[in-house]
């Protein structure tokens, strides 16, 4: 009869913790008005396609795709990729620049979601085929927050930007994994119950990489891409974090404006505590993006 572990859970999502932005973005407002005073006097004018300070508060509307794999005692798991309900991620983003050509970039969202769902088709055991069934309720939480020094490079309408920071991110999950194995395979016996209840909860650090790309194509209307990496190699928690995004800014006054945009984000990270405790989650998320900004 197998067990599996919830450690198996625990794998669906990594809650990273935020950079708190009310209070960081408060600080930095205040040390780059300086800096902004500079930038307005002096002999080359700020880019059209940059703001000397912004915030944006929105939320990321994301298809979910999600297929796990655990260590248990009876042998290693792995399920199907499953396509979960569609999601709403709160988002917050800060830009601020230092001088003309140099600032900083912080960036926040969570994941929360709830699954209840039955397991089914390709879950093998020690890469063999099970014909049972196994049913998962678990809440994960993840947050994400990252700050970044960024580098922009051209005067003109279009400007090209570098970033180097670190995220810091933090998951909490628990739930409950439960089935019934109707076929058999190795190390298991046919028509065996299972039922398992855990809960996870762990944060760490990570290294940031940021690529932009922004045109304007007048004072109120404007072009970007963008792109990030997060990786993290040894310890307990280790893996991935791709995104990258496409968008628009649309300012129908001088000072607020509406950002829209479509992103893809793809997560792989795993839990390693030795050879029989570790599991891995793999996520996709996709999907359009509206914000409210308001620059300075």
């Amino acid at each position: 009869m197998f067990t599996p572990s919830i450690n198996f859970i625990s794998q669906i999502a990594f809650r990273r913790q935020v950079f708190r932005p009310a209070q960081v973005m408060a600080v930095l407002l205040a040390c780059t008005a300086g800096g902004s005073a500079v930038a307005a006097d002096g002999p080359h004018a700020v880019s059209p396609a940059l703001d000397r300070m912004s915030v944006s508060v929105g939320a990321f509307s994301a298809d979910t795709n999600f297929q796990l794999g655990v260590n248990t005692n009876s042998g290693r798991y792995e399920t199907p990729s499953y396509d979960g309900e569609r999601v709403t991620i709160p988002r917050v983003k800060a830009d601020f620049l230092l001088g003309r050509s140099q600032g900083i970039s912080l960036d926040y969202y969570r994941y929360d979601k709830s699954y209840s769902s039955n397991l089914n088709g390709s879950t093998t055991l020690n890469g063999q085929p099970l014909s049972g069934t196994a049913a998962l309720a678990a809440n994960a939480r993840l947050e994400i927050g990252q700050a970044a020094y960024k580098w922009w490079i051209g005067e003109g309408a279009d400007v090209v930007g570098v970033g180097l920071g670190a995220a810091y991110y933090r998951a909490r999950v628990g739930g409950t994994v439960s089935g019934t194995v109707s076929g058999s395979g190795a190390g298991t016996i046919a028509g065996a119950d299972n039922s398992a209840t855990d809960a996870f909860e762990r944060s760490t650090f990570a290294p940031l990489l940021e690529l932009g790309w922004r045109h304007s194509f007048s004072p109120s209307t404007r072009m970007f891409a963008e792109a990030s990496g997060i990786k993290k190699n040894g310890g307990s928690i280790n893996g991935h974090i791709y995104t990258a995004t496409i968008g628009a800014e649309w300012f129908p006054v001088e000072n607020i404006g509406i950002v829209a945009d479509y992103g893809i984000s793809r997560i792989s990270l795993t839990r390693d505590l030795g050879r029989e405790d570790s599991a891995q989650l793999n996520l996709r998320l996709n999907g359009p993006s509206l914000y409210v900004k308001a620059r300075f």
